[in-house]
């Protein structure tokens, strides 16, 4: 069991990077990147976002969808999980952390749209996980997640420094160097 539980941490944070690897929640990963401190924040919200939405849906579907042959309903169960979830980070946020809210600005609501969010709630289910292993995935994921968006930003914050030919000035770098983090994060293939 626990054996089973690594196998999937290193594989949902770093083998299969939601991100890098699968292409899922591309805008707040390019939107949010331009500084380490506001690229960890939305980090930490992701992570309590996409944890919570792991559990409470798969508690959803294993005893609500299920049981009941509502499966088919899942993806707009999903959503407004993960959009009370957001609702209330954003409130969170907002009186305990009123820069961090202001820093993030739009791309805080973004994370209910966020296909990332979705998608790991829609592969616990696809994949057969029981509630705890959903959590473990969940959790795993947005740790990837916020692994890949604090070096991003960290690149980001390195470039503007750099001498860059014009034509690959603003997002044409940031996207090469995406490039670049994404065969990175393809030679962890190999240790699962």
């Amino acid at each position: 069991m626990i054996g089973n539980l690594i196998v999937i941490m290193i594989s949902s944070a770093l083998v299969s990077n939601v991100v890098l690897s699968q292409f899922l929640g591309l805008c707040p990963f390019l939107g949010v990147s331009k500084k380490v401190e506001t690229a960890a924040g939305m980090g930490a919200a992701v992570i309590f976002v996409i944890t919570i939405a792991s559990l409470v849906a798969s508690l959803i579907y294993k005893f609500v969808l299920s049981p009941l042959d509502l499966a088919y309903l899942q993806t707009i169960v999903f959503i407004l999980v993960i959009a009370a979830l957001v609702q209330f980070v954003e409130m969170f946020l907002k009186k305990s952390m009123p820069a961090l809210y202001e820093s993030l600005g739009v791309f805080l609501p973004l994370i209910t749209t966020n296909c990332a969010v979705l998608g790991v709630a829609l592969n616990n289910v696809q994949y057969g996980y029981g509630i705890i292993e959903s959590v473990v995935n969940g959790f795993a994921t947005a740790v990837g997640f916020t692994i890949s968006i604090v070096i991003l930003a960290g690149i980001r914050e390195n470039l503007e420094f750099n001498d860059i030919p014009e034509s690959f000035q603003g997002m044409p770098i940031v996207l090469v160097s995406a490039g670049l983090m994404a065969i990175a994060f393809f030679g962890f293939s190999g240790v699962i």
